[in-house]
């Protein structure tokens, strides 16, 4: 989040309230200035309801992994409308730690299963429920 509000913040130092109009952030600017105010690019805010946890390790894995093929998907999304070397630069670096972590929760995700009755690893939650063996 830090990189890439630093990104914004670097591509929008400067600007004259016209050029803000002019590219489109008239809207964002009559709320936010040039301040980083971050949302999504429909934009609705960032808030806390974007992370998830239910307390279930199984069902909290899967929705990490699921956040980090959103945010590479997200990348690839820039990467393909922005040319901008100083932009596409750290992008691709977000991009290449998106695919590292959701590699690492698939590793704990598996080191979970391993450890569960492996013909209903469903059966109770890890997190609450005592493991019967």
């Amino acid at each position: 989040m830090e990189i890439v509000a630093a990104i914004i913040q670097q591509l929008t130092r400067g600007l004259t309230a016209e050029q803000i109009a002019e590219s489109g952030l008239g809207p964002y600017y009559i709320d936010h200035t040039a301040g980083i105010w971050p949302q999504a690019a429909g934009g609705i805010p960032f808030n806390a309801c974007e992370f998830q946890s239910k307390g279930d390790a199984i069902t909290d894995l899967y929705e990490d992994m699921a956040a980090e093929q959103k945010a590479r998907s997200t990348y690839e999304n820039i990467l393909r409308v922005v040319k901008d070397p100083d932009v596409c630069d750290p992008i691709r670096y977000l991009r290449e730690r998106e695919i590292v972590h959701f590699q690492r929760f698939g590793e704990a995700m598996r080191n979970l299963q391993d450890q569960l009755d492996r013909k209903n690893f469903y059966a109770f939650n890890v997190e609450f429920d005592k493991m019967s063996r």
